[in-house]
């Protein structure tokens, strides 16, 4: 039967043995430049189906998660009790302050406008921000109960012996210096806030301290000789209070004593990052002195990295150092220093490819080059580099119905009745020896929600002067290496 089915597909083929070569090439072609997304994964669900890649076991690493989402520690279980997710217009609008602050710490402008102010009530409601459970303090419980607690166990690769301290969900935060937490007077036997107060390692820096006057534009003033620090942001809640220290707990074997930190005791913006209360805080992952990486850099050396997962019902992780095999699994680009913001990661991004064709976009608009934050949903791209990644889109997807923009982005679909869409490939071509970094499908196209609208994921900036901002959608699943030590910014795909 092979004998007689052989010269048939050849004539179906055009009677050329070449043809079924041809046919295989094209087949793999078309792989190299299309993924496939099943629509049905962008709709919101209610069961946490862990880590996809388990981490490896190199370094210290505890899990990442969404603080909204069903691996939270703070889920309450059950579609009924779940949040509801916010409408893709509200990260938008979301998005857009959190540009502003970027842009505005990278011209070396840290003044928070009260319009921008005003905005950040509306801002902590809606938020896709990615977090980590923490313990601060000394004091023991055994059992750690109410939102934001977990007693320890081994999902972080640890013996899962528990360790003192109260268990806090904090946001991790590259574009910020200085790490704090909500501290909140607790008379509870088994309390789910911090309270300094019944930490007996807890200590307020006196206002003469160095670490005080290490703060810099950070500093409040003094009140009753203990040094008072303040937080401003134009993206999410402003933070004051006292500027102190304590023992950080990431995992049972690894603690960090004199942990320097803000005890927040502002209580005129919210219950933490988010109206819902499920955020205790921030944990900055900025380059200045007060940051986490700053404090535990002779320990553990001045890097760390995190795998945002591809959704909200799956688990990444954070990491602190160098990871092993580094940096032979990643793609390596250098890490930029403007002196304007030194706090902030850059990069040089250099072009980008559609479907597997490099985009003709001029150099000049990449050299304002690009920030990288866990904190910005949606990668920003200056105005001409934007327009080419949006003309070769729809051209790519020319096949699907197009839909009303929302908001900002204004390449959006109907796939109304369609299941499963092919996608372009995405890649963003740093500086480097071969750096391309190839997107997730998932932080290609975002889905409207409960209907069956998607849309690029990328947003424009004004022009081509501000920098790139990388957004946290086009991360997922790449493990990105902040490497301070060694000075680069690494990627490694298919991470989690």
């Amino acid at each position: 039967m092979a004998v007689v089915a052989l010269p048939l597909l050849l004539l179906l083929l055009g009677s050329s043995p070449t043809a079924l070569v041809a046919v295989a090439a094209d087949g793999e072609h078309e792989a190299a430049e299309f993924t496939v997304l099943d629509m049905t994964l962008l709709k919101p669900h209610d069961a946490c189906s862990g880590h996809r890649v388990t981490p490896s076991q190199n370094g210290s690493w505890v899990p990442l998660y969404h603080p909204l989402g069903p691996c939270s520690p703070s889920f309450k279980g059950g579609a009924a009790r779940a949040p509801k997710p916010p409408s893709l217009a509200d990260l938008l609008r979301q998005d857009r302050l959190r540009a502003r602050h970027i842009h505005r710490m990278a011209s070396g402008d840290f003044r928070v406008s009260k319009k921008s102010a005003g905005l950040v009530e509306e801002n902590q409601i809606h938020n896709q921000q990615f977090g980590i459970i923490a313990k601060f303090g000394s004091q023991f419980s055994q059992q750690q109960v109410m939102h934001g607690q977990a007693a320890a166990t081994d999902d972080d690769g640890s013996s899962g012996e528990p360790s003192p301290g109260v268990t806090q969900t904090v946001v991790l935060d590259t574009a910020s210096d200085v790490p704090w937490i909500n501290c909140v007077p607790c008379a509870l036997a088994e309390c789910p806030y911090y309270d300094p107060s019944r930490s007996t390692t807890y200590a307020a820096f006196p206002c003469n301290s160095t670490a005080c006057k290490q703060l810099g534009r950070y500093a409040n003033g003094c009140v009753n000789n203990q040094c008072q620090y303040r937080v401003n942001s134009t993206s999410g809640p402003t933070s004051s209070g006292t500027y102190g220290s304590d023992v950080l707990t990431l995992d049972s074997h690894n603690a960090i004593t004199g942990f320097k930190f803000g005890c927040n005791s502002n209580d005129n913006d919210n219950n933490g990052d988010d109206s819902s209360g499920n955020n205790n805080g921030i944990m900055a992952l900025g380059r200045g002195a007060q940051s986490l990486m700053a404090q535990a850099s002779s320990t553990y050396g001045n890097a760390f990295s995190y795998c945002i997962p591809q959704r909200d019902t799956e688990k990444g992780f954070f990491r602190i150092g160098v990871p092993g095999g580094a940096p032979y699994m990643f793609v390596t680009t250098p890490m930029l220093t403007d002196r304007r913001s030194p706090s902030l990661y850059r990069a040089a991004l250099v072009g980008i490819s559609v479907a597997g064709e490099r985009l003709n976009v001029p150099p000049e608009a990449f050299s304002a080059s690009a920030v990288l934050d866990s904190r910005t949903a949606f990668t920003r791209l200056p105005l001409t580099a934007y327009g080419a990644l949006r003309a070769a889109f729809r051209d790519k997807m020319a096949a699907y119905r197009r839909a009303p923009a929302t908001e900002e982005m204004d390449t959006c679909y109907n796939f109304t009745g369609v299941r499963f869409v092919k996608l372009p490939k995405v890649a963003l071509v740093f500086d480097g020896n071969n750096a391309v970094v190839e997107l997730d499908k998932y932080g290609i196209l975002v889905g409207g929600g409960e209907d069956d609208h998607g849309c690029l994921a990328f947003t424009a900036n004004s022009n081509d002067a501000a920098p790139a901002i990388l957004g946290n959608v086009q991360q997922k699943t790449i493990e990105v290496l902040h490497d301070v030590a060694g000075r680069s910014i690494g990627f490694r795909r298919l991470a989690c």
